[in-house]
Order: structure tokens, then C-alpha cells, then sequence
């Protein structure tokens, strides 16, 4: 199965994360040791660059944090990230260098790589968001499915059991997400891909596709 390897989604020179990611042949196989991967990554953060206002948050002293931003414990913000009004981290999530995580976004068991924007209203959660990508007002990523069962990732007649419960969608660079779309548990997006408006996408996308929302995936020109 192509497009769903860690090596052929992202370029791990664009997150904190390269080193840890590398371990891995799938992306979906880091979620869950991503929590204690940023306690260990924070105690090495330099204490002149990053403040440690609570236990296991760390957050770059470049970075703007809004006053009514949440922000649970563990995680690590970036150089020049902002984090707006009503932002609900939960927590497990590493969120890169220049990203924006907007108004009443939701993000829990993350990986944001550099340069990210999560501007408006989105929930993303076991989910990692590569380099350049790009929620529009409104997507989300699902990460259970509706019968609780385990998600398999597709792409045509072809399966990968993947074994986990909570898998949302593995983003590759240079995405870019049309508002009010939802990628379902397991989905994978290749790199510099496009996904329409108001979109229901599943299974595997290939890199350089337009996937509309009536399920036509063309690929760019």
C-alpha cells in the first residue's frame, strides 16, 4: 500500500519530533507513545527559550498564548505559535514552530509539525498534521469509529489492521483540508494533496490528488 508511510507523508526536518517519528514505518503506531515523548522532550528544552508555567506544558517564550486558551498537561508550543481565544488542548500534544491553533480548536494526542494552521473551529485529536497543512474553518478529524471497533486503514481492496481504537487522520505536508470536512478514523492524506468543501473522505488519498466531495479523486496537474 503506498502513501501511508511515515517516510512518504512527512519531512522529518520540519518538527521536534523527527528523532521519535523515525522509529516508526506507519504514523499511526506513534500515537501512543506521544504523551510520554513530550515529557521527555521538555525536560531537554533550553530554560532560556521555553517557560514551564505548569507541570509538563512548555511553551516557547516567542509563542502568544491568549489568556483564555487551555492548555493541559503534556504539552510543548513552539517559536512564533499562536494559540487564540478559547483554544481547548487537552493535552499530548506537540504543536511546532509558526503554527496557528485558532478560536475553539480541540487537539488531543498530537503531532503538529512547523507551520501548521488549525485556525478556526476544528477538533483534531490522534492525529499528526504535517508541515504546511492546513484545517479549513470547520474540518475535524474523527478518531473512533461509530461501532467502537478497531480502525483498519484501506485504500481499494487492500487492508492494514492497525489494532488500535483511536487512529484519526494522518496529514501529510503540504495539505490542504476545505472547510467543514470531516476525515474519518484511519483516513490518510498525501502530500500535497486537496480536499474540497464540505467532504466526507475515507481510506487513503494519494499525494499531488484533489479528492471532491463526491468521492472523485483527480490527480493534480
Amino acid at each position: 500500500m503506498n502513501n501511508v508511510t511515515i517516510s512518504e507523508l512527512y519531512d522529518l526536518s520540519h518538527t521536534v519530533a523527527g528523532d521519535y517519528l523515525s522509529k516508526f514505518t506507519y504514523p499511526w503506531d506513534a500515537l501512543k507513545g506521544i504523551s510520554d515523548f513530550i515529557i521527555e522532550l521538555g525536560k531537554t528544552l533550553p530554560r532560556d527559550e521555553y517557560d514551564n508555567p505548569f507541570k509538563n506544558v512548555w511553551i516557547h517564550k516567542t509563542a502568544n498564548v491568549y489568556p483564555t486558551a487551555y492548555i493541559g498537561e503534556p504539552c510543548i508550543i513552539g517559536a512564533n505559535t499562536e494559540v487564540r481565544h478559547c483554544a481547548f488542548i487537552r493535552g499530548s500534544a506537540l504543536v511546532g514552530e509558526n503554527c496557528v491553533i485558532g478560536n475553539s480548536v480541540e487537539l488531543k494526542n498530537v503531532i503538529i509539525f512547523d507551520n501548521v494552521q488549525t485556525p478556526h473551529y476544528n477538533y483534531v485529536g490522534d492525529s499528526i498534521l504535517g508541515y504546511k497543512s492546513h484545517m479549513g474553518a470547520g474540518s475535524i478529524t474523527s478518531n473512533v469509529k461509530s461501532d467502537k471497533t478497531n480502525v483498519v486503514i484501506k485504500s481499494g481492496s487492500e487492508e492494514i489492521i492497525t489494532g488500535i481504537k483511536k487512529i484519526g487522520a494522518m496529514v501529510g505536508d503540504f495539505v490542504e483540508v476545505g472547510c467543514n470536512s470531516v476525515l474519518n478514523p484511519g483516513t490518510i492524506v498525501g502530500r500535497n494533496s486537496n480536499i474540497y468543501p464540505t467532504s466526507c473522505v475515507r481510506g487513503v488519498i494519494p499525494e499531488n490528488s484533489i479528492y471532491k466531495k463526491d468521492d472523485t479523486i483527480i490527480t493534480k496537474k
